[in-house]
């Protein structure tokens, strides 16, 4: 009997973004990010607000509530999220840890 293609799976890093390609620093920020924006659409449902209120909470345009709960995560720097998250009475702690490699590339 003829072995089918075996599919090759490489373990990930337990960063998507570096997964992906992007650099060790970028994929970091990435990361953050998305944290982020997670949190911050997670509030917005939660509290089951429509786009143009949550804009008028948030201080920003309806447009761009819209590309934040698209996960648009290219158009928000981590400063905008964290601003965004303690407009909706969220507070941001960051924790600081050494890489599970040490080694410097």
């Amino acid at each position: 009997m003829a072995k089918k293609n075996a599919v090759r799976v490489t373990p990930s890093t337990g960063n998507v973004f570096r997964d992906l390609g992007f650099s060790r620093e970028e994929s970091e920020h990435l990361l953050v990010r998305a944290d982020l924006l997670i949190q911050v659409q997670k509030a917005i449902e939660s509290r089951r607000l429509k786009q143009a209120e949550a804009a008028k909470l948030l201080r920003v345009t309806q447009p761009r509530v819209s590309d934040l709960l698209r996960g648009r995560i290219d158009l928000f720097s981590t400063d905008a999220l964290i601003d965004m998250l303690a407009r909706l009475g969220i507070g941001v702690r960051l924790v600081v840890k050494p890489a599970k490699s040490t080694k410097v590339a």
